[in-house]
């Protein structure tokens, strides 16, 4: 069975900021969100330091915030706390609009991808606290290749997060391939790496 490429439409980055999560996970309490929110803060809200001491996250840069956040378990993520990530500034914003932003790496690009079998929805920004792919804590084996080298830039065997993610953290500014594998399937998408790129990449079908 070939394998379906997709290139993702780029959005404005106020219309999707939060990717919210699949519909086909559930809890008996609370049926899960599909596809991604609109998240404006107020027109009042401006940089909310009192955020990541709140959230106990004072004293770390974004590279710092986002592993712990990508890595907490699912029941125990703070339902106050949304964590963005945009190419080139992580947003946190809790449940009263107030928000907070820090810049991203200056050489390095982090996308967060969620290989699926069946199921996923559609994402262009992750969210670290409310993203949910649907195959957790699952080994697989993950190659970046650059376009125009042809230099393997990753090549690791990695175990998806509690929420059915795992992140990479690639070059800036690059066009490569991206080639996910677990057991006898194999996913293939085009990626890149540039100011609007997607971090967030839910199209990798594993066929």
């Amino acid at each position: 069975m070939p394998l379906a490429i997709v290139t993702p439409i780029q959005p404005s980055r106020s219309r999707l900021r939060l990717c919210a999560t699949m519909t086909a996970l559930a809890t008996s309490a609370v049926l899960l969100l599909s596809g991604c929110a609109d998240a404006e803060p107020s027109a009042d809200a401006g940089s909310d330091h009192s955020l990541v001491v709140e959230h106990n996250l004072d004293g770390l840069n974004a590279r710092e915030i986002i592993k712990r956040l990508d890595t907490t378990k699912v029941a125990d993520r703070s339902s106050e706390l949304i964590a963005s990530i945009e190419p080139d500034q992580l947003v946190l914003t809790d449940d009263q609009n107030n928000q907070t932003t820090l810049p991203m790496p200056e050489d390095e690009f982090y996308v967060s991808i969620a290989p699926y079998r069946g199921q996923t929805h559609e994402c262009y920004y992750h969210s670290l606290t409310t993203c949910r792919g649907e195959l957790a804590n699952t080994d697989v084996d993950v190659t970046v290749v650059e376009a125009t080298s042809g230099k393997t830039i990753l090549d690791e065997t990695l175990t998806t997060y509690d929420n059915g993610f795992v992140g990479l953290w690639l070059p800036r500014g690059i066009d490569a391939t991206l080639t996910v594998r677990t057991e006898d399937r194999t996913a293939k998408q085009d990626i890149s790496t540039r100011l609007d790129d997607p971090t967030c990449l839910t199209a990798l079908q594993l066929t």
